[in-house]
């Protein structure tokens, strides 16, 4: 098919109440009709996904936000003209209209405009907002290519928009904005220090606000993540159990001087490119068959932010049966 094709039979696929995973310039999404609670199920069935974790809404314009939102702050309103489209998700209170299917029954709902083309593209053939989480299992790594949501979902899926490897390559940052302080949820694709340069004062603590990807465990592969720094991985690759898989600068690799059994993926130094490149490495340890991956986290300062936060979640709790820690 052609692109425009594409797109308008994802819109009918979206309209008849389907499934289509499209790329975002975060991570690919799973996306349904966000205004019909049957296709929003399918969204959970497919991913085996906890019916009270709440789901991003993508919309094809600020403009919009008026049918989703009630009582939004000014701040809120200036964040939206300032970061959308682009990867920054806000909480705010729900409209009268949102169904408890997106919400997780929460009072809130989290909103963005996505800022790839293909993306965009599709919300405004469609024509409504569009509930879409990473298209992928439930607290696994995120999807950052469509080849990558085929291995993961098969034929839960009805319909993929394949846009070829995503930008940015973790998800979106999430602000609430529900409340009288903007307050920093989940850091992402707008590091933390623009946001507040924008503000003119510091982001809030996390609240107690239900967000996406903020449990304890998430964005995990199948093997265990130890993450440590940088200088201690060496130490860490020897002390875990194997077979053992190393993730890394170069320059972190080198001073480490691991062995030949350690299987060694470099990530790029740049925390832009190393945040394109994490999710795909650490799906391609997993595919080496390795038990353990030894990942050393970068400072949290920009993207560093994200990317130790997916890397300190990947390595978080699990149950004895290696479930994700709801």
């Amino acid at each position: 098919m052609r692109l425009g094709a594409d797109i308008a039979h994802a819109a009918r696929v979206l309209a008849d109440g389907g499934l289509v995973a499209f790329p975002t310039e975060t991570v690919y999404g799973l996306g349904a009709d966000a205004t019909s609670a049957a296709a929003v199920a399918r969204i959970y069935a497919a991913k085996g996904r906890p019916t009270t974790h709440p789901v991003i809404v993508h919309l094809a314009s600020a403009d919009e936000l008026a049918a989703w939102t009630t009582d939004l702050s000014d701040a809120a309103r200036a964040l939206a003209a300032r970061f959308w489209p682009g990867p920054l998700t806000l909480i705010a209170r729900r409209g009268p209209k949102v169904l408890d299917a997106v919400t997780g029954g929460a009072p809130t709902v989290g909103l963005r405009v996505p800022s790839h083309p293909m993306a965009l593209a599709l919300l405004k053939a469609f024509g409504k907002g569009v509930a879409a989480p990473s298209a992928n299992r439930f607290g696994s790594v995120s999807a950052t290519t469509a080849t990558h949501v085929v291995q993961d979902l098969g034929d839960a899926v009805d319909y993929i928009l394949d846009g070829g490897a995503c930008a940015i390559g973790v998800e979106s940052t999430i602000v609430d904005v529900s409340g009288p302080h903007p307050a920093l949820l989940r850091p992402g694709g707008v590091p933390r220090e623009a946001i507040e340069a924008f503000l003119g004062r510091p982001l809030a603590a996390p609240s107690a606000t239900p967000a996406p990807g903020t449990l304890a465990s998430h964005y995990a592969p199948s093997a265990r993540v130890v993450p440590v720094a940088p200088g201690d991985l060496g130490g860490a690759c020897a002390l875990a159990p194997g077979p053992v898989g190393a993730l890394a600068p170069a320059s972190v690799l080198a001073a480490a001087a691991l062995p030949p059994a350690i299987s060694a993926i470099e990530l790029p130094d740049d925390p832009a490119a190393m945040a394109a490149r994490l999710y795909a490495a650490l799906r391609e340890l997993d595919a080496l068959g390795v038990a353990t991956i030894v990942a050393a986290v970068p400072e949290s300062v920009g993207l560093g932010e994200a990317i130790a936060d997916r890397l300190h979640r990947a390595g978080g709790p699990r149950s004895p049966g290696g479930e994700y820690d709801d």
